[in-house]
């Protein structure tokens, strides 16, 4: 039987010196929780969970990234309070801003032990342009396409990737199409095979050309 995450996260911390990891806790059906771990040592960590003898997780079945925007969290803490001439604890509700980030998740498997998944994932600073993360792909050669996948998408760039191009989209597209915030431009003439509403909105950017009448759509046809 595979170990707990809190079991995996201690030996992690115990084997890297100076690792940051987190349990992110999941509370849908799945309830696959996962490692959040920090960049400076997240190839040192993926080292450790590929190579470690009671885990042995050599096989990254997925890769996808996640786009998170700003948002307000709310939630419930206790605070101390003078009421009628008495101090009690009462529970009050308070807002926090979380500013936005982008997010790279692998899931994780071991072939030889049959066991899995493990999650983790990397988290960028922000959402601006040139979001960094360090690559996975030395640790875990299927992670390649699937890194690029995600930069393609999101706009997340992998530090060490052996070849960080646009893997779905063509060169010349600019922006990232899976952020929650893209807007589908309304100039598609670049859409290399424009088509149904596609072209519909291509259209959009041309004159009208002029309607012929009788006589010279039959000038026209000779």
């Amino acid at each position: 039987m595979m170990e707990s995450l809190e079991q995996i996260k201690s030996r992690i911390e115990s084997a890297v010196a100076g690792a940051k990891i987190d349990i992110v806790p999941n509370a849908s059906p799945s309830q696959q929780s996962s490692l959040l771990i920090d960049n400076e040592h997240a190839r040192e960590i993926a080292k450790f969970l590929r190579d470690d003898p009671a885990l042995r997780l050599d096989f990254c079945s997925n890769a996808t990234g996640v786009d998170w925007l700003d948002r307000v969290a709310t939630k419930k803490v206790k605070v101390k309070k003078i009421i009628e001439g008495a101090e009690k604890e009462v529970e009050e509700t308070q807002q926090e801003t979380i500013s936005g980030y982008l997010e790279a998740v692998y899931h994780l498997y071991s072939i030889q032990h049959k066991h899995g998944p493990v999650i983790i994932r990397a988290r960028t600073n922000d959402r601006a342009a040139g979001a960094l993360l360090p690559s996975l792909t030395p640790i875990w050669r299927s992670a390649e396409f699937q890194e690029r996948e995600i930069f393609d998408l999101y706009g997340i760039r992998f530090d060490g990737h052996p070849d960080m191009r646009r893997i779905l989209m063509w060169d010349e597209f600019k922006d990232y199409p899976m952020r929650k915030d893209y807007r589908e431009p309304d100039d598609y003439e670049y859409e290399p095979t424009p088509h149904d509403d596609v072209l519909e909105k291509a259209k959009q950017h041309y004159a009208p050309r002029p309607q012929l009448d009788g006589a010279e759509n039959i000038t026209a046809q000779e």
